[in-house]
C-alpha cells in the first residue's frame, strides 16, 4: 500500500459528497458488471468491501436477505446510511473495515462478497493477503471490479493516479485466487485496464 489506511480515508472522506458524481463511465460499467454477477438469493448474505457510498451494497440490498457494507472513510459512509435510509433499506449497514481486517462477526454466515473500485489501493501481497482473508470467510461466490491490467499498461493513458494506487495484473489476481481456493468463472473486460472477475468457490462448482 502506498499510503497508510488513514491517508486513504482522509482523501476519500474530502471527495465524499461529490464521489457520485466524480466517476468515470468505465467505473460504472464495472458496478454494473459487479450488481450483475452478484445475484444474491433471498435468504443471503452479501458482504461489499471498500463500499463507499453504497453503489454496489445499496443495489444488492432489496434482493439479500442482510447486506454488510465496510469501508475505511466515515464520511463516505454517511452518504451511504443516508442513501439506504432515503430508500427505506433496513437490511443493510456500513461500519469500519477493511480488506484484510473486515470486522464480520464470527456467527454470521457470508454468502457472497463483492468489491468495486477498491481492492487496487493494496500492494500484490496484501491484495493476496486479502483474498486468503475473504476465502476464510467461506463465501460461496466473489465479484471483484477494479482498475487490472489486462496487458501491458500505457505510461502515457494510466486509468489511476500512480502515487496513491497499486493495480494488479489479471494473472496475478487469478493466482490468488485459485491459491486461495477459488475458481473464476466469469472475466468482464471493460477496459484494458479496468475488468470484473467472478470467483466461485472449487467445493461450490463441484457440487
Amino acid at each position: 500500500m502506498k499510503r497508510s489506511v488513514a491517508d486513504h480515508a482522509a482523501r476519500f472522506d474530502e471527495k465524499a459528497s461529490e464521489y457520485d458524481d466524480s466517476k468515470s463511465d468505465e467505473y460504472r460499467a464495472c458496478a454494473n458488471l459487479v450488481i450483475e454477477h452478484a445475484t444474491p438469493e433471498s435468504d443471503e448474505t452479501v458482504l461489499d468491501l471498500g463500499a463507499g457510498t453504497g453503489a454496489i451494497a445499496l443495489a444488492l440490498a432489496p434482493d439479500a436477505e442482510r447486506v454488510i457494507g465496510r469501508d475505511i472513510s466515515e464520511g463516505m459512509m454517511d452518504e451511504a446510511r443516508t442513501k439506504a435510509e432515503e430508500r427505506g433499506l433496513e437490511n443493510i449497514s456500513f461500519d469500519y473495515g477493511t480488506f484484510r481486517e473486515p470486522d464480520v462477526d464470527d456467527r454470521v454466515s457470508v454468502d457472497i462478497v463483492t468489491s468495486n473500485f477498491a481492492m487496487h489501493h493494496l500492494a500484490d501481497d496484501e491484495k493476496r493477503e486479502a483474498i486468503d482473508v475473504i476465502a476464510a470467510l467461506e463465501p460461496r461466490r466473489f465479484v471483484l471490479g477494479d482498475v487490472m491490467f489486462f496487458g501491458e499498461p500505457d505510461p502515457s493513458e494510466p486509468f489511476y493516479d500512480p502515487s496513491v494506487d497499486d493495480p494488479a495484473t489479471v494473472g496475478t489476481l487469478a493466482d490468488a485466487f485459485t491459491d486461495a481456493g477459488f475458481s473464476l468463472t466469469a472475466v468482464e473486460r471493460v477496459h484494458d485496464q479496468v475488468g470484473v472477475l467472478v470467483a466461485e468457490r472449487a467445493e461450490n462448482q463441484e457440487s
